[in-house]
C-alpha cells in the first residue's frame, strides 16, 4: 500500500445502524488485504452528515442504508447503471479520478441468497412482500438476473405500490408486476411463486390490510406443491415471523444476514480494486460475520 494512501475509515451510514453485525467482518477483510482500516457503523441524522464523512480524505468506502439509499444519489458525483436502474444506492466508492460514485450491490446479495438455496426458481413467478426501498433491488434481482415473471407484490399501502410500478417502468413490457390485495385474488392465479422475498420490517400484523397480506403469504406457503425459497431481508430479529411461517410449511428459508456476505466481492472490487477483491478469504470472512450474528443481542431475540 502506497505511503500516500490516506484511506483509514469505511462506514455504514444511516439511522438505527448501531446494531450492525458488519464491522467485524469488514475489518477482518481489510486486515487480510493489508489495510489498517476501521469500519464504523455511524449514525447520521441527515444525509449531509453522511456525505461529510465520505468527502474526507481518509474515506475508504461506504455502505448506505435506510433512510438514505435514495436521497444520497443527488449528492454524489456519479451513479452507475445498476444504481440508476434500481433507483437506490447502497454503496459509495472513490473512483480513480477522486470523484465519489454510487452503485447498488443489494441485488447481488438477494440473487445469491436465493440461488444458493435453489436454482429452480429461475424464470418462474416470484413474490415480494413490501413495496418500499428494499423492493427495488428485489425486482432487479428477480426479473433482470433470474428471469422471474410475473412478480407478485403484497403490500398494505397502495400508494407505495403505485410508486414501485412507476419506478419500474424502465423494465418495459417484459416485466409484469401484480399487486395482490386478497387471498381470493391469490387463489385465482395460475402460478404460485417459487421465490419469495420479504422486504419489510418484522412486525405483528394488526390492521385489516396487514392481516390480509399475512394470509396471502400463508396461502402460498401452504398450497404450493413445489416448496420454494423464502428470503427475508430483515434480520432484526434473525428468525422473523415470515421465516417462521416458511419453516412451518416446509420451505427453504434464508435469513437476511446472508445478503451482507454475498456483496463483499463487489464492494472490495470498487473500494480496493480487482486484484484485491480476488484475495478476500471468503470462508473466514463469512465465519466472522456468522459469529457476530450469533453473538449479537440486537438481532437475537
Amino acid at each position: 500500500m502506497a505511503n500516500s494512501d490516506q484511506r483509514a475509515f469505511a462506514y455504514l451510514v444511516g439511522i438505527g445502524v448501531t446494531h450492525s453485525i458488519a464491522p467485524p467482518m469488514h475489518e477482518f477483510i481489510a486486515r487480510s488485504l493489508g489495510y489498517n482500516w476501521r469500519f464504523l457503523a455511524q449514525e447520521c441524522p441527515t444525509v449531509e452528515d453522511a456525505m461529510e464523512l465520505f468527502r474526507r480524505p481518509d474515506f475508504a468506502g461506504g455502505v448506505v442504508t435506510m433512510p438514505y439509499k435514495t436521497t444520497i444519489m443527488a449528492h454524489l458525483d456519479g451513479l452507475d447503471d445498476h444504481c440508476l436502474r434500481i433507483g437506490a444506492c447502497n454503496n459509495v466508492y472513490r473512483a480513480t479520478d477522486g470523484s465519489l460514485r454510487g452503485t447498488n450491490t443489494d441485488w447481488r446479495g438477494i440473487k445469491s441468497c436465493l440461488t444458493s438455496a435453489s436454482e429452480e426458481g429461475r424464470s418462474k413467478s416470484a413474490m415480494i412482500i413490501g413495496a418500499g426501498g428494499a423492493s427495488r433491488a428485489s425486482v432487479y434481482a428477480l426479473h433482470e438476473e433470474l428471469g422471474c415473471n410475473p412478480i407478485y407484490v403484497v403490500n398494505r399501502d397502495r400508494t407505495e405500490v403505485s410508486a414501485l410500478l412507476e419506478d419500474t417502468k424502465g423494465y418495459g413490457s417484459s416485466l409484469e408486476i401484480v399487486h395482490l390485495e386478497s387471498v381470493q385474488q391469490a387463489k385465482e392465479l395460475e402460478r404460485i411463486p417459487y421465490y419469495i422475498v420479504g422486504a419489510v420490517p418484522d412486525f405483528e400484523p394488526q390492521s385489516s390490510t396487514e392481516l390480509e397480506a399475512r394470509d396471502i403469504l400463508i396461502y402460498f406457503l401452504s398450497s404450493a406443491r413445489e416448496k420454494g425459497v423464502l428470503l427475508d431481508m430483515c434480520f432484526k430479529p434473525r428468525r422473523t415471523r415470515i421465516l417462521k411461517l416458511g419453516e412451518t410449511y416446509g420451505w427453504k428459508t434464508v435469513e437476511g444476514t446472508g445478503i451482507i456476505a454475498h456483496q463483499i466481492d463487489e464492494q472490495y472490487r470498487l473500494w480496493c480494486g480487482e486484484e484485491d477483491s480476488h484475495r478476500i478469504p471468503r470462508e473466514e470472512a463469512w465465519a466472522v460475520l456468522q459469529k457476530a450474528a450469533e453473538e449479537s443481542p440486537a438481532i437475537n431475540f
